[in-house]
Protein backbone atom coordinates (compact mmCIF):
# COMPACT_ATOMS: atom_id res chain seq x y z
CA UNK A 1 0.00 0.00 0.00
CA UNK A 2 1.74 3.38 -1.09
CA UNK A 3 0.61 6.09 1.15
CA UNK A 4 2.80 8.72 -0.53
CA UNK A 5 0.43 8.33 -3.37
CA UNK A 6 -2.60 8.54 -1.81
CA UNK A 7 -1.26 11.78 0.53
CA UNK A 8 -3.60 14.59 1.01
CA UNK A 9 -2.96 18.02 2.22
CA UNK A 10 -4.06 18.24 5.95
CA UNK A 11 -6.41 20.98 5.73
CA UNK A 12 -8.18 20.76 9.78
CA UNK A 13 -4.39 21.29 10.76
CA UNK A 14 -3.70 23.67 7.88
CA UNK A 15 -6.85 26.03 9.33
CA UNK A 16 -5.70 25.55 13.01
CA UNK A 17 -2.24 26.32 12.28
CA UNK A 18 -3.34 29.45 9.64
CA UNK A 19 -6.29 30.64 13.03
CA UNK A 20 -3.27 30.67 15.38
CA UNK A 21 -1.19 32.87 13.25
CA UNK A 22 -3.39 35.56 12.81
CA UNK A 23 -4.71 35.70 16.45
CA UNK A 24 -0.76 35.82 17.59
CA UNK A 25 -0.44 38.79 14.52
CA UNK A 26 -2.98 40.81 15.34
CA UNK A 27 -2.37 40.59 19.29
CA UNK A 28 1.27 41.79 18.60
CA UNK A 29 0.49 44.03 16.28
CA UNK A 30 -2.24 45.81 18.60
CA UNK A 31 0.51 45.52 21.73
CA UNK A 32 3.47 47.10 19.65
CA UNK A 33 4.46 50.79 19.69
CA UNK A 34 3.20 52.25 16.49
CA UNK A 35 6.32 53.64 14.98
CA UNK A 36 9.38 51.30 13.97
CA UNK A 37 8.61 47.28 13.84
CA UNK A 38 5.08 47.08 12.86
CA UNK A 39 6.09 46.58 9.61
CA UNK A 40 8.73 44.32 9.97
CA UNK A 41 7.00 42.11 12.24
CA UNK A 42 3.70 42.44 10.05
CA UNK A 43 6.00 41.51 6.63
CA UNK A 44 7.56 37.95 9.01
CA UNK A 45 4.21 36.59 9.99
CA UNK A 46 3.37 37.09 6.03
CA UNK A 47 6.45 35.10 5.24
CA UNK A 48 5.61 32.49 7.76
CA UNK A 49 1.56 32.08 6.61
CA UNK A 50 3.40 31.62 3.12
CA UNK A 51 6.00 29.05 4.04
CA UNK A 52 3.21 27.36 5.87
CA UNK A 53 1.09 27.01 2.54
CA UNK A 54 4.27 24.44 1.28
CA UNK A 55 4.41 22.48 4.43
CA UNK A 56 5.24 19.03 3.26
CA UNK A 57 3.21 16.50 3.12
CA UNK A 58 3.61 13.70 5.76
CA UNK A 59 5.25 10.74 4.81
CA UNK A 60 7.83 13.42 2.60
CA UNK A 61 11.42 13.04 2.75
CA UNK A 62 12.82 13.77 6.20
CA UNK A 63 15.35 16.48 4.15
CA UNK A 64 12.19 18.47 3.14
CA UNK A 65 10.71 18.58 6.95
CA UNK A 66 13.91 19.74 7.99
CA UNK A 67 14.59 22.59 5.90
CA UNK A 68 10.50 23.91 6.20
CA UNK A 69 10.88 23.62 10.22
CA UNK A 70 14.37 25.34 9.93
CA UNK A 71 12.90 28.18 7.45
CA UNK A 72 10.01 28.20 10.34
CA UNK A 73 11.53 28.71 13.48
CA UNK A 74 14.32 31.23 11.86
CA UNK A 75 12.23 33.42 11.20
CA UNK A 76 9.76 33.01 14.32
CA UNK A 77 13.28 33.22 16.29
CA UNK A 78 13.58 36.72 14.69
CA UNK A 79 10.75 37.50 15.78
CA UNK A 80 11.29 36.45 19.42
CA UNK A 81 15.08 38.89 19.36
CA UNK A 82 13.17 42.01 18.68
CA UNK A 83 13.22 43.20 22.09
CA UNK A 84 9.91 43.35 22.26
CA UNK A 85 7.11 40.98 24.27
CA UNK A 86 8.61 37.79 23.40
CA UNK A 87 5.78 35.42 25.03
CA UNK A 88 3.10 35.97 22.22
CA UNK A 89 5.64 35.05 19.50
CA UNK A 90 6.31 31.68 21.70
CA UNK A 91 2.55 30.40 20.57
CA UNK A 92 3.91 29.78 17.18
CA UNK A 93 6.62 27.38 18.74
CA UNK A 94 3.29 25.55 19.51
CA UNK A 95 1.81 25.21 15.98
CA UNK A 96 5.61 24.06 14.88
CA UNK A 97 6.13 21.91 17.88
CA UNK A 98 2.97 19.84 16.36
CA UNK A 99 4.98 19.96 12.70
CA UNK A 100 7.42 18.65 13.84
CA UNK A 101 6.43 15.37 15.66
CA UNK A 102 4.58 14.89 12.47
CA UNK A 103 7.18 15.48 10.04
CA UNK A 104 10.04 14.18 11.38
CA UNK A 105 9.97 10.08 12.74
CA UNK A 106 11.26 8.57 15.70
CA UNK A 107 13.39 11.00 18.26
CA UNK A 108 13.75 13.35 15.64
CA UNK A 109 10.38 15.11 16.51
CA UNK A 110 11.35 15.64 19.90
CA UNK A 111 14.80 16.66 18.95
CA UNK A 112 13.05 19.68 17.56
CA UNK A 113 11.39 20.56 20.06
CA UNK A 114 14.66 20.43 22.68
CA UNK A 115 15.70 23.18 20.22
CA UNK A 116 12.69 25.10 20.64
CA UNK A 117 12.73 24.97 24.36
CA UNK A 118 16.28 26.02 24.15
CA UNK A 119 15.58 29.12 21.87
CA UNK A 120 12.56 30.19 24.08
CA UNK A 121 15.02 29.61 27.08
CA UNK A 122 18.20 31.38 25.37
CA UNK A 123 15.40 34.40 24.64
CA UNK A 124 14.17 35.05 28.13
CA UNK A 125 18.10 34.68 29.93
CA UNK A 126 19.10 37.26 27.26
CA UNK A 127 16.13 39.86 28.01
CA UNK A 128 15.28 39.25 31.84
CA UNK A 129 17.53 37.13 33.64
CA UNK A 130 18.75 33.16 33.76
CA UNK A 131 15.99 32.19 36.45
CA UNK A 132 13.58 33.04 34.44
CA UNK A 133 14.97 31.69 31.43
CA UNK A 134 15.25 28.68 33.14
CA UNK A 135 11.72 28.34 34.30
CA UNK A 136 10.30 28.82 30.64
CA UNK A 137 12.75 26.40 29.26
CA UNK A 138 10.32 24.07 32.05
CA UNK A 139 7.17 25.97 31.09
CA UNK A 140 7.27 26.12 27.44
CA UNK A 141 9.42 22.85 26.91
CA UNK A 142 6.12 20.93 28.73
CA UNK A 143 3.65 22.91 26.36
CA UNK A 144 5.52 22.16 22.93
CA UNK A 145 5.90 18.54 24.25
CA UNK A 146 2.10 18.41 24.98
CA UNK A 147 1.02 19.74 21.78
CA UNK A 148 4.03 17.77 19.57
CA UNK A 149 2.48 14.73 20.86
CA UNK A 150 -0.99 15.33 19.90
CA UNK A 151 0.33 16.54 16.48
CA UNK A 152 1.77 13.18 15.66
CA UNK A 153 -1.54 11.36 17.23
CA UNK A 154 -3.35 13.32 14.81
CA UNK A 155 -0.92 12.07 12.08
CA UNK A 156 -1.04 8.99 13.21
CA UNK A 157 -5.05 9.03 13.64
CA UNK A 158 -5.22 9.99 10.08
CA UNK A 159 -2.55 7.84 8.61
CA UNK A 160 -5.37 5.08 9.58
CA UNK A 161 -7.97 6.76 8.57
CA UNK A 162 -6.51 7.31 5.31
CA UNK A 163 -5.22 3.65 5.40
CA UNK A 164 -9.01 2.29 6.02
CA UNK A 165 -9.87 3.83 3.13
CA UNK A 166 -7.88 2.60 0.58
CA UNK A 167 -8.97 -0.99 2.46
CA UNK A 168 -11.95 0.06 1.87
CA UNK A 169 -11.94 0.86 -2.03
CA UNK A 170 -9.38 -2.11 -2.55
CA UNK A 171 -12.22 -4.17 -0.81
CA UNK A 172 -15.07 -2.55 -3.13
CA UNK A 173 -12.97 -3.37 -6.37
CA UNK A 174 -12.12 -7.04 -5.25
CA UNK A 175 -16.19 -7.22 -4.59
CA UNK A 176 -16.58 -6.01 -8.25
CA UNK A 177 -14.08 -8.02 -9.68
CA UNK A 178 -15.55 -11.08 -7.98
CA UNK A 179 -18.69 -10.30 -9.19
CA UNK A 180 -17.67 -10.36 -12.93
CA UNK A 181 -16.06 -13.43 -12.48
CA UNK A 182 -19.30 -14.78 -11.05
CA UNK A 183 -21.08 -13.28 -13.89
CA UNK A 184 -18.81 -14.66 -16.43
CA UNK A 185 -19.01 -18.01 -14.89
CA UNK A 186 -22.22 -18.14 -15.44
CA UNK A 187 -22.04 -17.03 -19.01
CA UNK A 188 -19.61 -19.69 -19.56
CA UNK A 189 -22.18 -22.61 -18.23
CA UNK A 190 -24.51 -21.12 -20.03
CA UNK A 191 -22.81 -21.07 -23.33
CA UNK A 192 -20.92 -24.88 -22.37
CA UNK A 193 -24.85 -25.74 -22.06
CA UNK A 194 -26.03 -24.20 -24.99
CA UNK A 195 -23.49 -25.75 -27.19
CA UNK A 196 -23.83 -29.12 -25.78
CA UNK A 197 -27.92 -29.19 -26.34
CA UNK A 198 -26.53 -27.57 -30.06
CA UNK A 199 -24.53 -30.96 -30.61
CA UNK A 200 -27.14 -33.00 -28.79
CA UNK A 201 -29.91 -31.81 -31.13
CA UNK A 202 -27.56 -31.82 -34.40
CA UNK A 203 -26.22 -35.35 -33.87
CA UNK A 204 -29.71 -37.18 -33.05
CA UNK A 205 -32.45 -34.58 -34.17
CA UNK A 206 -30.78 -33.50 -36.81
CA UNK A 207 -29.68 -36.94 -38.23
CA UNK A 208 -33.71 -38.41 -37.90
CA UNK A 209 -35.60 -35.36 -39.89
CA UNK A 210 -32.28 -35.37 -42.32
CA UNK A 211 -33.30 -39.01 -42.75
CA UNK A 212 -37.22 -38.02 -43.10
CA UNK A 213 -36.38 -35.43 -45.97
CA UNK A 214 -34.37 -37.88 -47.82
CA UNK A 215 -37.07 -40.74 -47.46
CA UNK A 216 -39.98 -38.11 -48.35
CA UNK A 217 -37.84 -36.85 -51.63
CA UNK A 218 -37.55 -40.79 -52.55
CA UNK A 219 -40.94 -41.32 -51.68
CA UNK A 220 -42.61 -38.42 -53.90
CA UNK A 221 -40.47 -39.75 -57.09
CA UNK A 222 -41.76 -43.13 -56.37
CA UNK A 223 -45.42 -42.37 -55.68
CA UNK A 224 -46.68 -42.44 -59.19
CA UNK A 225 -44.94 -45.89 -60.44
CA UNK A 226 -44.00 -47.72 -57.14
CA UNK A 227 -46.72 -46.58 -54.34
CA UNK A 228 -46.18 -49.93 -51.78
CA UNK A 229 -42.78 -48.69 -51.50
CA UNK A 230 -43.50 -44.87 -51.55
CA UNK A 231 -46.02 -45.88 -48.48
CA UNK A 232 -43.66 -47.99 -47.05
CA UNK A 233 -40.73 -45.06 -46.92
CA UNK A 234 -43.91 -42.95 -45.56
CA UNK A 235 -44.10 -45.28 -42.60
CA UNK A 236 -40.00 -44.81 -42.16
CA UNK A 237 -40.56 -41.28 -42.28
CA UNK A 238 -43.13 -40.91 -39.66
CA UNK A 239 -41.00 -43.48 -37.66
CA UNK A 240 -38.11 -40.82 -37.90
CA UNK A 241 -40.42 -37.75 -37.11
CA UNK A 242 -41.75 -39.81 -34.07
CA UNK A 243 -38.18 -40.72 -32.08
CA UNK A 244 -37.21 -36.96 -33.34
CA UNK A 245 -40.38 -35.70 -31.22
CA UNK A 246 -39.20 -38.03 -28.60
CA UNK A 247 -35.49 -36.66 -28.45
CA UNK A 248 -36.59 -33.44 -28.59
CA UNK A 249 -39.14 -33.62 -25.76
CA UNK A 250 -36.31 -35.07 -23.65
CA UNK A 251 -33.80 -32.49 -24.66
CA UNK A 252 -36.85 -29.85 -23.54
CA UNK A 253 -36.73 -31.69 -20.07
CA UNK A 254 -33.40 -31.40 -19.49
CA UNK A 255 -34.06 -27.45 -19.74
CA UNK A 256 -36.45 -27.56 -16.43
CA UNK A 257 -35.00 -27.04 -13.30
CA UNK A 258 -33.79 -30.29 -12.37
CA UNK A 259 -34.35 -30.14 -8.45
CA UNK A 260 -37.14 -28.24 -7.16
CA UNK A 261 -37.36 -26.21 -4.59
CA UNK A 262 -38.64 -28.41 -1.32
CA UNK A 263 -37.85 -32.04 -3.42
CA UNK A 264 -36.17 -34.78 -2.05
CA UNK A 265 -34.08 -36.81 -4.65
CA UNK A 266 -36.33 -39.76 -4.06
CA UNK A 267 -39.11 -37.07 -5.86
CA UNK A 268 -36.76 -35.65 -8.16
CA UNK A 269 -35.73 -39.40 -9.75
CA UNK A 270 -39.31 -40.33 -9.39
CA UNK A 271 -40.52 -37.14 -11.51
CA UNK A 272 -37.22 -37.87 -14.28
CA UNK A 273 -38.37 -41.47 -14.72
CA UNK A 274 -42.11 -40.53 -15.48
CA UNK A 275 -41.01 -37.92 -17.64
CA UNK A 276 -38.66 -40.29 -19.39
CA UNK A 277 -41.36 -42.87 -19.64
CA UNK A 278 -43.45 -40.41 -21.30
CA UNK A 279 -41.29 -39.17 -23.21
CA UNK A 280 -39.80 -42.53 -25.12
CA UNK A 281 -42.80 -45.38 -24.26
CA UNK A 282 -40.09 -46.87 -22.42
CA UNK A 283 -40.62 -48.79 -19.23
CA UNK A 284 -38.38 -47.87 -16.54
CA UNK A 285 -38.19 -50.09 -13.17
CA UNK A 286 -37.01 -47.28 -10.19
CA UNK A 287 -35.01 -49.01 -6.93
CA UNK A 288 -34.26 -46.01 -4.14
CA UNK A 289 -33.11 -47.11 -0.81
CA UNK A 290 -36.16 -46.43 1.64
CA UNK A 291 -33.40 -44.43 3.92
CA UNK A 292 -31.70 -41.67 2.53
CA UNK A 293 -29.82 -39.49 4.18
CA UNK A 294 -29.92 -36.00 3.83
CA UNK A 295 -27.62 -34.48 1.02
CA UNK A 296 -25.99 -31.57 0.25
CA UNK A 297 -27.65 -29.58 -2.77
CA UNK A 298 -24.53 -30.44 -4.97
CA UNK A 299 -25.05 -34.13 -4.27
CA UNK A 300 -28.43 -34.30 -4.83
CA UNK A 301 -27.73 -32.28 -8.24
CA UNK A 302 -24.57 -34.59 -9.03
CA UNK A 303 -26.94 -38.26 -8.35
CA UNK A 304 -29.94 -36.17 -10.64
CA UNK A 305 -27.28 -35.56 -13.28
CA UNK A 306 -26.16 -38.80 -13.39
CA UNK A 307 -29.05 -40.87 -13.46
CA UNK A 308 -30.74 -38.90 -16.40
CA UNK A 309 -27.37 -39.47 -18.28
CA UNK A 310 -27.75 -42.98 -18.31
CA UNK A 311 -31.13 -42.67 -19.11
CA UNK A 312 -29.98 -40.54 -22.43
CA UNK A 313 -27.44 -43.33 -23.07
CA UNK A 314 -30.44 -46.12 -23.00
CA UNK A 315 -32.23 -44.39 -25.50
CA UNK A 316 -29.67 -43.62 -27.54
CA UNK A 317 -27.34 -46.83 -27.49
CA UNK A 318 -29.41 -49.87 -25.70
Amino acid sequence: MDMKKTEKKNWTLAFAGYITLASVAFGAIQSLPPEGLKGLVLAIFVLIAAVMWFMPEQHSSIRSGVVYLAVQTSLTSALLFLKVEPGIFLIIFFVISAQAMMLLPGVGGFLWIGLLAVISSLTFIFLVGVEEGLQIFLIYGGGFLFFGMFGRAMMQAETERRKSEILYEELQEAHKQLQDYVLQAEELAVAEERNRLAREMHDSIGHRLTVAAVQLEGAQRLVPDEPDKAADMVGTVREQVKEALSELRQTVATLRQPLEMGHSIRQSLERLTSSFEEATGLSINLIIPESIPALPETHRLALYRTAQEALTHVQKHA
